[in-house]
């Protein structure tokens, strides 16, 4: 028992997966179609694009490390320097000399558009892409931004030290201007035989300049070599080469994320379709909202006019599961059978007579005694069901009393076991008369000399005859269809036949659809009938 009821408790879970899985085969059709659209949409879009082409270049940004500073400084100046280095590449003056040295109609705008510039992670590599409709001018403008970037750059840190160097060689120049004047004087006294005071104070002179000069000129050379340790530096290692085919559209790409796309938003809408159906639509569903047993599934069935399936093809599949249901009535109390049955549901339009029928002529068929009452006086159909007048029926009864019962008797000439009691004529006050002790009289005297009194009464949601009657039953029978029969209908008429404390049998889920949502029901014991019987050809 404990081991039972853990699986009614973990049912759930798994029925619910695999009634996912069922929905989304059964609905196939539909994310085959929204993806193929999808798809198709985005093929016809993605080859009337007009097609871009995309050249890339690499550059390396050489930092110039200072006297003095650590490892970690310089790897934080470095990135910085990358970074500043990838901003400036699409500036206004870069962008301004590409134009002009390519002589191309673009504005500094239309080429910021065309290029991207993107520093490498944890290196000092910076990748350049330039798009164009056109890939000759694609890799023309990245090549040209990177030189027309590297002249700018080294002019712009030369002109950190220019002034000194200018300063220097300037001094440099006058020096060494002294540095001859003072030869040629020194030259002439000493071809003229001048004076020995006069030579030596020219000699003096030109020692003085010399070693101004020669401190100048090591001057100068410091102010070039710190120059050179300073200057950062850009190098091209990866040229932009032509590109051979464009990068966008990238039609199979867009084709399949569009096919993706459609697939999903079709699962979505399914989904959400299923989220907003509140009807009845699988045995589980039943089960957990009324704490009932399904004692019957029902498969669609060819309908005849008004005719009963049960007479007219009583070896067809869907007769074998009345059969089954009359079985699992027998069974549901052994001890106490029950023999008084009320047959009702929550909506109308779920097929409740034509299950009470169904269910009297099969229990008729196995050799049991059965009479058949039609206790809906609102909306009579029984007498439709087997073609028999209506005048004389249950309504009457109440005036003339139970001991003329038998004569308000009909039979039927293809099932001899069965009587058949209509609702007559429909009186003012239905629910009076059904609720009446009389009524539970009546009932008592139908069963008299029948096995089974099956009494179909009116669906529970509309009018309160059928929870009435039930203290006069010995079991009821709550008959849905899926896709008909609501969930809080259905929850509600259980419970509202619970207050009353009716004895309640089961479902029965009448109708099953055999094609579209027959993975509600996979499984089920219905299918055995049908393929049997397609398998004996019958």
């Amino acid at each position: 028992m404990e081991q039972t009821q853990q699986a009614q408790e973990e049912r759930p879970l798994s029925e619910d997966l695999r009634q996912y899985a069922m929905l989304l085969w059964h609905w196939a059709w539909l994310l085959v179609l929204a993806g193929g659209l999808a798809a198709g949409a985005a093929y016809y879009v993605s080859q009337r694009m007009t097609p871009v082409y995309q050249a890339s270049t690499t550059v390396l940004v050489d930092y110039a490390t200072s006297d003095g500073s650590n490892e970690y400084q310089s790897v934080l100046m470095s990135e910085r320097l990358t970074q500043t280095y990838a901003e400036l590449l699409t500036r206004q003056p870069v962008l301004e000399e590409v134009a002009s040295t390519l002589n191309i109609n673009h504005d500094v705008g239309d080429l910021r558009e065309m290029i991207t510039v993107q520093p490498v992670r944890d290196t000092q590599l910076i990748e350049l892409q330039v798009e164009s409709v056109n890939p000759e001018l694609a890799s023309l403008v990245a090549n040209t931004v990177v030189d027309v970037f590297v002249e700018q750059n080294e002019s712009r840190q030369s002109e950190r030290y220019a002034a000194s160097k200018e300063s220097l060689s300037g001094q440099l120049d006058r020096i060494r201007e002294k540095i001859q004047e003072t030869n040629q004087a020194l030259d002439t006294l000493e071809e003229n035989g001048g004076d020995e005071d006069e030579i030596n104070q020219l000699e003096l002179t030109l020692s003085q300049y010399q070693n101004t000069y020669s401190n100048l000129l090591q001057s100068y050379e410091e102010v070039r070599t710190k120059e050179a340790q300073s200057m950062s530096s850009i190098v091209q290692v990866e040229p932009a080469t032509t590109p051979g085919s464009p990068v966008r559209p990238r039609t199979l790409t867009n084709t399949a994320l569009a096919g993706v796309v459609g697939v999903m938003v079709a699962v979505g809408g399914v989904f959400l379709i299923e989220a907003l159906d509140n009807s009845i639509k699988s045995p589980g569903q039943v089960e957990r909202l009324t704490k009932l047993p399904v004692l019957g599934l029902i498969p669609q069935y060819p309908a005849e006019s008004d005719h009963l399936i049960s007479i007219e093809h009583p070896r067809h599949p869907s007769v074998e599961a009345f059969r089954a249901l009359r079985t699992n009535i027998k069974y549901t109390e052994v001890d106490d059978p029950v023999r008084k049955i009320l047959v009702t549901s929550a909506d109308p339009q779920v097929g409740k007579t034509d299950v009470a029928s169904n269910l009297a002529v099969v229990f008729a068929q196995s050799g049991n005694s059965v009479i058949l009452v039609d206790g809906d006086m609102r909306r009579p159909k029984i007498h439709q069901r087997f073609d028999v007048e209506n005048r004389q029926g249950l309504s009457r009864l109440f005036v003339r009393g139970k001991e003329n019962a038998d004569k308000f008797y009909k039979g039927h000439e293809n099932v001899p076991n069965l009587s058949i009691v209509t609702s007559g004529s429909i009186p003012p006050n239905p629910s009076e008369l059904l609720g009446s002790e009389k009524m539970g009289q009546l009932l008592e005297t139908f069963q008299e000399g029948h096995d089974y009194l099956i009494l179909d009464a009116p669906p529970v949601m509309a009018v309160t005859d059928a929870v009435i009657m039930s203290k006069f039953v010995d079991g009821v029978l709550l008959v849905t269809k899926p896709g008909v029969s609501k969930a809080g209908a259905v929850e509600q008429s259980a419970e509202q036949l619970r207050r009353v404390k009716a004895n309640l049998l089961g479902v029965v889920l009448n109708e099953i659809p055999r094609n579209g949502n027959r993975y509600y029901y996979q499984g089920y014991q219905y299918y055995t009938y049908e393929d049997y019987y397609s398998e004996e050809g019958e």
